[in-house]
């Protein structure tokens, strides 16, 4: 599904046209990131935690001239499922 089947769907099950659920998933996007951005979590009971993870520095290697190259620190956003949404997959 990418996000404009996603906007159709919200549209269709809360009975609202489709630019105020393209806005309505605009700002739960804009706000996951800003909270992410601030090193805060998400979390939607049922549905699963976003969060921030550290990824350190590290040493790496150039696949076309295998010189080694030095790969820098990054805050990566991570999910992590919650139970509900686990358990509807299986």
């Amino acid at each position: 599904m990418n996000k404009t089947e996603l906007i159709d769907h919200i549209a269709q099950q809360a009975e609202i046209s489709k630019a105020a659920a393209g806005r309505a998933l605009d700002a739960v996007i804009g706000g996951v990131k800003g909270t992410l951005k601030k090193g805060g979590s998400v979390t939607l009971v049922g549905f699963g935690t976003f969060a921030v993870g550290k990824r350190t520095a590290r040493t790496g290697r150039n696949p076309r001239t295998g010189d080694a190259i030095k790969i820098k620190a990054a805050k990566v956003p991570k999910f992590r499922p919650g139970k509900a949404l686990k358990d509807a997959l299986n």
